[in-house]
């Protein structure tokens, strides 16, 4: 039987492995709370030893005219995070608030937004605003672009300037062979440097953006 996690480590610096390491990173995320008592709805995030380090417990699947927010935790039940949804949004916007900023105060900005490139088209490419944007010719330049299948678990993570940064795919065994589990159950690929923080809170928006979209689509 294959295991979900990779062998659990001790002792072990989530944040500091992931932007220290000179090469990528693979990291497991399951759709599924940690906190089982609260009903499987979640994510738990594993680092690359198997430690817990990132996790979700109130996750919604309801509208998001009826979405509060959503918390990104770390592994020890931190709050980091509250993602929201932009009520009156045509590209499915989600903003994302520190925790520290008292996210309950409307007034305060965004530390980054998220929201689908196309209005009508189903795609699920995306475009991750990070604090003030730089513009050109009156045009928002996105500070990260997410391209490809969410639902297929097939996506890349770009910067501003198409250098991959993180990367979702199926899961994989030692070999390389792809593992017979659920979609439920995937690999993200950190690339040396990356926020762990923001590119979790990406996974738990483009989740919630593409849930609604079921069309079958070409993944390569």
């Amino acid at each position: 039987m294959s295991r979900i996690h990779p062998t659990e480590a001790k002792n072990t610096d989530t944040i500091e492995l992931a932007s220290t390491s000179n090469r990528p990173t693979v990291w497991t995320v399951w759709k599924k709370s940690s906190m089982s008592f609260q009903g499987t709805d979640g994510f738990s995030i594993f680092d690359s030893q198997g430690k817990l380090a990132f996790r979700v417990d109130n996750y919604s699947r309801r509208h998001k005219y009826l979405t509060r927010e959503i918390l990104l935790l770390d592994g020890a039940g931190k709050p980091l995070l509250a993602l929201r949804p932009q009520i009156l949004s045509m590209h499915d916007r989600w903003n994302a608030y520190s925790i520290e900023d008292c996210p309950n105060d409307k007034s305060k900005v965004p530390i980054f937004s998220v929201r689908r490139c196309a209005i009508l088209q189903n795609t699920d490419s995306s475009e991750v605003f990070i604090g003030c944007s730089k513009t050109d010719k009156n045009r928002l330049i996105p500070s990260f672009t997410i391209d490809g299948c969410f639902e297929k678990r097939c996506c890349r993570i770009t910067e501003s300037k198409g250098k991959e940064v993180a990367k979702i795919s199926r899961k994989k065994n030692s070999g390389g062979v792809p593992v017979m589990l659920s979609d439920d159950v995937f690999s993200l690929i950190l690339h040396p440097g990356v926020d762990c923080q923001i590119i979790m809170a990406l996974v738990v928006i483009m989740d919630r953006i593409c849930h609604k979209s079921f069309t079958p689509k070409m993944c390569h």
